[in-house]
């Protein structure tokens, strides 16, 4: 155990002298005050996106069980932010947490850890309101088992032939077809996905006094987009173009919102940690390839971030299960993702 947690410290140490991150780990952050947002500026939202890496897995009960967040908290000393005085769960008033999936809103609460299973959103919202004075929205459009290479391929994304097959470009169906053969009949369109998602965020930004109790019509600003993805991705085509899907998704969403300058943060898919290999490796090296600072896209350079998710990845021995599509359901590695995501926003925000 202790030799897994001087690895993730000593790489978080390395990410925060590279300037990617403010702190070694996510426990030093003030608890809430209680205290509302100034209303008299507008909302800074922040539209999370992905598949269930972003939905968010982490288990929070039971205490006794490794690695979950109670466990976590009251066995390690971890996240004091958390929990209040009495020993329960802290909220934020200044942040807004709403999940919208599918036609359904799955969470409309100030930002705490509620429910079952906490995702990356947590610690990210968290850092959020200590960042900022004004209110804070975190919305999160997303669902499980969805690829950027069909279900959420953004608009613009062209056909192209892998293997003798040619793949779906936005709004082609089915996924893929033998060149002159007829083509299968499905219920589904490349980039559907991306179009519920993107739809239903903008159905809450349409009617954010439904959304963020207090807002009086002071308007809001798209700051950030986040995004955590790749599970579905890992297969010889899909990764073969997840750079270039990537690189798109990121200008086409910015459109989309009408929000050229709002700062862009994701992380890699981290199975197995270092030992992530193959087409999830391709796909990781996709993620990190669009990241400003690499200069491969001038355009993204001091607004794009990826954060490298691999050294979070927590074993089967010290988590609540064994599910590795879901990082073993261990709430360090949502919270230390969050972590990342939050310190990475906050270092773009301030070079405004």
């Amino acid at each position: 155990m202790s030799n897994r947690r001087t690895r993730i410290i000593s790489t978080i140490v390395m990410l925060f002298i590279a300037g990617q991150l403010r702190s070694a780990m996510a426990s030093d952050l003030p608890g809430p005050d209680g205290e509302e947002a100034n209303h008299g500026k507008k909302v800074q939202v922040f539209i999370l996106m992905g598949e269930s890496n972003m939905l968010g897995f982490g288990r929070i009960e039971p205490q006794n069980r490794n690695g979950t967040l109670a466990n976590l908290i009251q066995e390690n000393g971890m996240y004091g932010h958390l929990i209040d005085d009495e020993g329960k769960w802290s909220e934020r008033k200044d942040v807004r947490n709403v999940h919208v999936m599918c036609g359904k809103v799955m969470k409309n609460e100030w930002l705490g850890a509620q429910g079952k299973h906490i995702g990356p959103d947590l610690q990210f919202g968290y850092i959020m309101g200590h960042f900022h004075d004004e209110p804070v929205l975190i919305l999160k459009s997303c669902t499980d088992n969805r690829s950027l290479g069909l279900d959420l391929l953004p608009p613009g994304s062209e056909q192209f032939e892998f293997e003798g097959r040619v793949y779906a470009g936005y709004k082609d169906t089915p996924s893929s077809w033998v060149k002159g053969e007829p083509k299968e009949v499905v219920n589904w369109y490349a980039g559907k996905q991306y179009d519920i998602d993107v739809s239903e965020a903008k159905r809450v930004l349409s009617d954010l006094s439904e959304f963020y109790p207090g807002y009086k019509d002071q308007g809001y600003d798209i700051a950030g987009f986040v995004f955590w993805q790749g599970h579905k991705d890992q297969n010889a085509a899909h990764a073969s173009r997840y750079e270039q899907n990537l690189a798109q998704f990121i200008k086409t969403l910015r459109k989309e919102f009408h929000a050229p300058d709002a700062k862009f943060v994701c992380a890699t898919i981290a199975f197995g940690g270092e030992e992530l290999s193959g087409h999830g490796l391709t796909v990781a090296n996709a993620q990190l390839a669009v990241s400003g600072e690499k200069g491969k896209y001038p355009e993204f350079k001091g607004n794009v971030m990826t954060i490298d998710a691999r050294p979070f990845w927590i074993e089967e021995e010290y988590s609540p299960s064994g599910a590795g599509h879901y990082y073993n359901h261990n709430a360090e590695t949502y919270m230390e993702v969050g972590n990342a995501f939050g310190w990475a926003m906050v270092d773009l925000l301030r070079r405004q």
